[in-house]
Parts: C-alpha cells; structure tokens; sequence
C-alpha cells in the first residue's frame, strides 16, 4: 500500500489507468465465454470485468451445453464468445476427444439456430502438432469453427496456444507448475515424470492477447489458425528447482526471493497462491529488545521495491482494493488491526489480527482484495513493502470492498 496512492488522497477516487473510456451502454462489446469457471475462463473473465466502460460480460454456466434454450439464448447475447469450455485429461482419452467435439458441435449449432455473425475465440493447443486424441479433438473443432464462419458470415480466430501456467490452476490437471506449487506447500515431494523443455505463457499474458482479439471483433474476419508466442522456456527440472527455492526463502525463512525477470516473477506468485494462507499468517517478527526498546527487522529481500509508513486513526480502513501482480506485505509494529483477505469471485473472508505488542506481517496474495482497519483505541503503525515503485500510469490497483 504505497503512500503516494491515489487512495489516500481526497482529491482521487479512481485509480487513471489507459482503459477505453466508453461511456455508451450500446457500445459495450458483449462478451461471452463458455468455460468461464474453468483455469483460463477464470482469469479472462475477472480481467474483463475491470474495463466496465468497453465490456458487457454475458453470464455462461457449463449446464447451457445441456440446455438447448440457455445456449441459444447465450450465443444470441453476445458479439464475441469465446470457446475454452475442453476436456485436458481423463483416464480414457475417448472421452477427452467425443467431448470436445461435442462440445463445438453443439455451439455450432446453437450459432446456426439464431444466425449469429459473433466473432468466435477459439482455444486450441500446441498438442495439435502431437499424435493424441485432445491434439485432434482441438484440430478438429477448430476446423469445424473455421467451415461455420465461412459459411455464416461470422468472424473466427483460432489461438494456437502454448503451454499455460499461473495462479488458480487446478493441480495434477492445468499443469505441471500447478502440481508443484500445490505439493510444496503441502509438504509433499514432487517427482519429475518427463525432463521436457516447456514453452511457457502466464495466463495474465494469454487474457491480454485475447482482449486484443475481442477488441477486433467487428473486423469478421477468418483467422483459421494463429500462433500465440510463448514467453519462456525452460526445463521442468529449472522450474522446480526455483520452486524449491521459493519455498526455502519464501515460506521457511520469510524472505522474498531474488526474482530476476518478468518469468520468475509470474512463477513466484503463482507458487505463493497455493500457500495455506489461513494457517500461514500473520507471521510474527523476532524483537530484539535491551534497556533502548526493541528492534524488528521487517523484511529481507533478494530483489527490490519500496517501503511505505502510514498512521491510521481509530476506526479507519485503508484498502479496499486488489492487485494482479504485484507483491505486498503488511508489517503492524503499533495498535491493533484487522487485516481482511477475499479472493475476487468469492464469498469467504479471512479476518487476520495483528497487535503492535507482537509485531507481525501478511502478505497480500494477487487477485484478493484487503483492507486493514484499526481495531485499537489509539493510532495504527503499520510499514508497507511493495515489490516495485508506484507508477500511477500503471498502477495495478483496482478497488474492490472486502
């Protein structure tokens, strides 16, 4: 929490960001997504919702696959849909391959029933290039989306996409990370299957390239196939060894590790939103105390950022907001404060309490929204770390109520 924030000025109550200011309701581009409670429909439809001048989001449940009237009535809303709803894995690859079939075949359908002319995203993968049956099923149903757009009048991007990675993924089934990270904090021993050199995208760089992609959708044009570029390589073995790492410094030692570019970066806080964040915070500080008073040491980092101090009066809440990639830690050194984490699309609160008579931190995962409040009768001491300087440009701070 920055001090040149524009939160903690009166004069401010919108964070300036470059967002399309689009104030015409009937401009909004309607967009839906099938899929959208999965991995990536997750992280595209929470990063939607913040350009509520530019984007209308139509409301998918997996159900409508099933209900022929709530698909048509879905596909009818939108001017964009784009298609992640997929089978990844299943002990039977039949099943991985009838159902994503299925599942193209009944969008198709449901297109040509209200004659839609939307401009369809589809996710497809780099295991087309592979003999498996979810590399044909992706292949094929692409081709099927391309022969509909050039037979309707409709538009059609086909995304050929890498290997995705980022917080959220469901282990043993999203990806290899996912499993990693979810192991490590559950003091189990990861295994290394296949030593395979991985092209990686963060899922945060997958929902931009796709919001470019929505953004065009009155262009109609048909785009069969398009390579989505993948970030990063690396072998698994690298991956796990920086996982390791992160753990020793991270979660054992409460340092934040030395995170030397954007990769590594994406990696630690997809690594730390596996923690048992409940039972893992606050984490109290060692005070070394003689007839002086007490030092604390507040943080340790093998990287850089910026470090804040505010004062907060009795009964006053700073906060309010969330961040997508940004690294934060909350130090109470004084008073009493309620420390308030929800993750975005969720319902369930954790209250943390911290006292100034025993100093202690919370670290502020991406995508929960926080506030502290002071609790306390007298004023609030709390220090602010910050992986990198505020830019108020780029703020990476939305407002959300706890």
């Amino acid at each position: 929490m920055q001090e040149n924030n524009p939160l903690h000025s009166p004069h401010n109550s919108q964070i300036p960001d470059h967002r399309s200011q689009i104030t015409d309701h009937k401009s909004l581009i309607k967009v839906g997504i099938t899929g959208q409670s999965g991995f990536i429909g997750t992280h595209l439809f929470n990063t939607l919702s913040l350009y509520k001048e530019e984007f209308e989001l139509v409301q998918f449940r997996d159900e409508f696959f099933d209900d022929d009237q709530q698909l048509k009535k879905f596909v009818g809303s939108c001017d964009t849909i784009v298609h992640l709803a997929a089978v990844n894995r299943h002990a039977d690859p039949a099943v991985i391959y009838d159902t994503n079939i299925r599942l193209v075949k009944k969008l198709i359908e449901a297109l040509e029933c209200t004659k839609s002319k939307a401009h369809v995203l589809f996710s497809s993968s780099t295991q087309e290039e592979h003999d498996n049956l979810y590399g044909r099923s992706k292949k094929e149903g692409r081709v099927l989306l391309t022969k509909w757009a050039e037979s309707s009048g409709g538009g059609f991007t086909g995304l050929v996409i890498p290997n995705v990675f980022g917080p959220f993924g469901n282990p043993y089934y999203n990806s290899v990370i996912a499993t990693f990270s979810h192991q490590l904090n559950h003091d189990e021993t990861p295994k290394i299957e296949i030593d395979a050199e991985l092209k990686l995208i963060y899922v945060g760089e997958l929902v931009q390239e796709f919001i470019i992609k929505i953004r065009n959708y009155r262009d109609k044009q048909v785009i069969s196939a398009l390579p989505v570029a993948h970030t990063f390589v690396i072998k698994v073995t690298n991956i796990l060894h920086l996982l390791l790492y992160y753990k020793k410094e991270y979660i054992e030692k409460g340092i934040i590790p030395s995170l030397n570019n954007k990769f590594e970066i994406n990696l630690f806080n997809t690594f730390r939103c596996y923690m048992d964040i409940r039972n893992h915070y606050p984490v109290k500080y060692v005070q070394h105390t003689d007839s002086r008073g007490a030092f604390v040491e507040i943080i340790r980092l093998n990287g850089g950022g910026q470090v804040s101090f505010s004062t907060t009066n009795p009964g006053i809440t700073r906060g309010n907001h969330f961040h997508t990639r940004k690294i934060e830690r909350f130090s109470v050194i004084k008073g009493e404060a309620l420390i308030q984490l929800r993750k975005i699309g969720t319902d369930e609160v954790m209250d943390f309490q911290l006292s100034g008579a025993e100093p202690a931190y919370v670290d502020m995962p991406i995508w929960y929204t926080h506030n502290i409040t002071n609790v306390g009768k007298g004023d609030l001491y709390t220090i602010f770390w910050i992986n990198e300087f505020y830019d108020p440009d780029d703020p990476d701070t939305f407002f959300e109520k706890v």
